[in-house]
């Protein structure tokens, strides 16, 4: 006799370690499904943010999406899940009441919210330490489960960086106010949309170089950054941890492998560092988003992990390797003339790939 039952009237009970409350999901556990759980995803505009909301929203979860600006910034966002279960709402960094409404029938938070420029509106602290302080405020006056708060990798307190100083005071306004929240760092993210490919190959293509190819960076992909928010929504182990993210192999010359796609080769300016920030400097006058000095800045810091902090491997995910993606996110700036021709045979692309899968259950 074979007992068949369907899936889609199948139940997952659970109780919220931290809080007591019972989350009761329903469904196969796609988007048209019920996970229980409710996820405000602060900065779901973004680069990061808009990745991290497909992946909740398509298993069922109900992600509200607050939004400072125009509404068409996040009404693509609207598809990834089921009708119903993506929510925006209007929002002001400065207006405690308003975060309170984004948060109060959360089990979870993410701050994905940041910026490397200063503006007339918002200066680096405003956002990254004052906005930071209010989020995590209103996570504790409302009894949010769980508050993940992104910050970056390289940080530190005596930085010459502006930027990386922000968001490690950020993380310790984040800390005193919270001391149960993850606390996430990701490298240099890359992907379709990113900062880094596509100034490499696109705004930057054979003009110059800053501090000689000499950078040491681990970039990493930003839908595996996305994979790790993801588990930690039911991941409690993650509790109160900080977790650095970063790929697996350390590159200097990222610019050298780029050109190798593109399949180009030409001579090009080296800029000392004193003419880069003086560039920088002019630049950061603007009134559009420019790279500025403290970009430059952040060109001659290396990526150094800090001993002790938790990685990918400690949620069982293995992220992707630049070798792996860089094609597809370069292939467009390519000339026509090699635009289907398959990636150079050197050794950086010959690196053996996993031949199998293997999967986790973490409690």
């Amino acid at each position: 006799t074979v007992a068949w039952s369907p899936q889609r009237f199948a139940h997952d009970l659970s109780i919220r370690r931290t809080t007591g409350k019972v989350i009761l999901g329903a469904g196969t556990g796609g988007r048209q499904s019920v996970s229980g759980n409710v996820a405000t995803v602060f900065g779901c505009s973004g680069f990061l943010g808009r990745y991290l909301v497909s992946k909740l929203a398509r298993k069922g979860t109900q992600v509200i999406v607050p939004y400072r600006g125009e509404y068409d910034d996040i009404r693509h966002l609207k598809v990834t899940g089921d009708l119903g279960q993506v929510v925006p709402m209007r929002f002001d960094l400065r207006h405690s009441t308003s975060i309170a409404e984004c948060v109060r029938h959360s089990d979870i938070v993410y701050n994905l919210i940041g910026r490397d420029y200063d503006t007339k509106n918002f200066k680096l602290n405003d956002v990254q330490v004052t906005g930071a302080r209010a989020i995590a405020e209103a996570c504790m006056e409302n009894d949010v489960a769980r508050l993940v708060h992104v910050s970056a990798l390289n940080n530190s307190a005596d930085s010459p960086s502006a930027f990386l100083r922000s968001k490690y005071a950020g993380e310790q306004a984040v800390r005193e106010i919270c001391p149960d929240a993850t606390i996430v760092r990701p490298a240099t993210m890359f992907g379709h949309e990113d900062h880094f490919f596509n100034f490499i190959a696109g705004k930057n293509r054979g003009r110059i170089f800053v501090n000689n190819q000499e950078q040491r960076i681990r970039p990493v992909f930003v839908q595996d950054v996305a994979l790790a928010l993801e588990v930690m929504l039911k991941a409690e182990s993650t509790i109160g941890g900080t977790y650095e993210l970063y790929g697996q192999t350390t590159y200097g010359q990222i610019e050298e492998l780029v050109y190798e796609l593109l399949l180009e080769r030409k001579e090009r300016l080296r800029l000392p560092k004193f003419a880069a920030q003086l560039i920088g400097r002019i630049q950061g006058m603007l009134p559009w988003p420019m790279p500025n000095e403290d970009n430059v800045i952040r060109m001659f810091l290396d990526d150094k992990p800090t001993k002790g902090a938790r990685t990918f491997a400690d949620l069982y995910i293995e992220p992707a390797k630049v070798e792996d993606m860089a094609l597809q996110f370069v292939r467009g700036y390519r000339s026509s003339v090699y635009y289907e021709r398959a990636p150079p045979e050197t050794a950086q692309f010959r690196q053996p790939k996993p031949t199998g899968k293997v999967y986790h259950t973490i409690w």
